[in-house]
């Protein structure tokens, strides 16, 4: 079952993100993560209502819904680094890099007491190492041109790279949160559904008094946010589902892959172009990711 909603979570999320490329380039970042958020959060919101999800027994006491809280604010950060960077840079970049946080993850697993054996340790370093490689490039742009006199290009961030180590920051803060403090305490459902409605809100409450969520999108736009919002929030759930099993390691690998999907769906569909070395980064991320998880 672990395996089936790790793959699921990777599937999820990539196509998501893929789907989040367009309309972030169309409608912005901003309005991209409220209205996917709305429809995410609506659709969970039904679903658990059907299901029964909403009267399950939970922890006593206000703490793992505050806890729950806290892990919305901070995915409400990342969400807006990882959708901007899709808004200015490549996918294809930007999923590789935004799917290393199992690293953090696992570090700070390692600060809050847990033992790390020599693969895990390698694989920290790899997926550091792949992470620069993947966010810098040697491909000349408007702040970087070749030096005529010497036909040399300078190394740089690829554009949207450091927003997606942000959100590779972010996320892989979130998801040790959650494996600590939340999901053990309200379940894999209920803790997506509390991320959504902090998400939705905060962005609401700041949205609207500066109308960066308005006007509202127009056209087919609103099809590639239904898509976003479903497949997010479903891989979301997954995801947390797996967490809540108790075998963390295997459903964050495989969840983690969702970087993969989105590099597959780039290459098919819109023919990124990147380094051989950006190439070779993501390769050792996804490497790193695996000793990691083991």
């Amino acid at each position: 079952m672990d395996i089936i909603l790790g793959i699921s979570a990777a599937f999820g999320w990539g196509v998501a993100d893929f789907s989040a490329r367009f309309s972030t380039r169309r409608i912005g970042a901003f309005r991209t993560l409220i209205v996917m958020q709305f429809f995410g959060f609506t659709a969970l919101s039904a679903f658990l209502w059907l299901t029964g999800g909403f009267t399950r027994s939970f922890a006593p006491g206000w703490t793992p819904w505050l806890f729950a809280a806290i892990a919305g604010l901070i995915n409400t950060i990342s969400g807006l680094a990882l959708y901007r960077s899709f808004e200015v840079g490549a996918i294809s970049i930007a999923g590789p890099v935004s799917s290393s946080y199992p690293a953090l993850t696992v570090a700070l697993a390692v600060a809050s007491g847990e033992r790390i054996h020599a693969l895990r340790g390698a694989g920290l370093a790899l997926t550091f190492i792949g992470m620069i490689l993947a966010a810098l490039t040697f491909a000349p742009d408007e702040k970087h041109a070749i030096d005529p006199h010497t036909h040399n290009a300078h190394a740089h961030l690829s554009k949207g790279a450091a927003l997606a180590i942000v959100a590779a920051v972010g996320y892989g803060v979130m998801f040790w949160w959650l494996g600590f403090h939340v999901v053990p305490l309200i379940g894999g459902g209920v803790s997506v559904w509390v991320i959504r409605l902090t998400t939705f809100s905060v962005l609401l409450l700041v949205g609207l008094p500066t109308r960066k969520a308005l006007p509202l999108p127009r056209g087919n736009v609103w099809w590639l946010l239904l898509v976003t919002g479903l497949m997010d929030t479903s891989a979301f759930v997954a995801n947390n589902t797996g967490l809540g099993s108790g075998h963390v390691a295997v459903v964050s690998v495989l969840a983690s892959l969702y970087g993969a999907v989105t590099v597959l769906l780039a290459r098919i569909f819109l023919h990124e172009r990147m380094d051989r070395s950006q190439w070779f980064g993501i390769f050792l991320i996804f490497v790193g990711i695996v000793l990691v998880s083991l």
